[in-house]
């Protein structure tokens, strides 16, 4: 499928996407997760002001999957990547992944990184198969540390989460 940066108009579409792909927390025991409301419009519109947002789309040009990203540390953190469940499964996640990893190189940007759930399978384990890898939490840079220290604050500890990164 297509991959291009997501259009202002389209903001409420990834809310959807978000919310479509967040029910699946809810079958294996996290409805707080599922629940839990998208990025508002304000803040989607932030990333795709900045260019920071692409979206992959169907034939119609409706995306179908979102990817926003920030530039932390030095590197490109991936905030959010979801996959409508009507479209899940064709590696259309990774395709966004490798968008950006092309981005990044591009740019000379040495790494992906990401913030994500370890026993959720479509989480840590998917991302390990996309070539990221654990980091120790001792050793993360500023930009990360605040990042996790924000998604403690949010409730996002009460499941065990990681730092990834995927050198470039």
């Amino acid at each position: 499928m297509p991959i291009r940066t997501a259009h202002v108009n389209e903001l409420t579409a990834l809310q959807d996407i978000e919310r479509a792909a967040g029910i699946c927390f809810r079958d294996i025991g996290m409805p707080e997760i599922a629940d839990d409301e998208p990025l508002t419009l304000g803040e989607l519109g932030r990333y795709q002001r900045a260019g920071m947002a692409w979206v992959s789309v169907d034939a119609a040009d409706a995306p179908v999957a979102y990817l926003i990203a920030d530039r932390v540390d030095g590197n490109l953190h991936v905030e959010q990547v979801s996959v409508h469940p009507d479209h899940a499964r064709r590696g259309i996640g990774r395709s966004l992944l490798e968008h950006l990893a092309g981005l990044a190189a591009r740019e000379g940007v040495p790494a992906l990184t990401l913030t994500t759930f370890t026993e959720v399978p479509w989480n840590a384990p998917y991302y390990a198969r996309c070539g990221f890898r654990p980091l120790d939490d001792g050793g993360l840079a500023a930009g990360l540390r605040e990042i996790r220290a924000r998604e403690s604050e949010h409730g996002l500890d009460r499941w065990p989460r990681v730092c990834m990164r995927r050198d470039l």
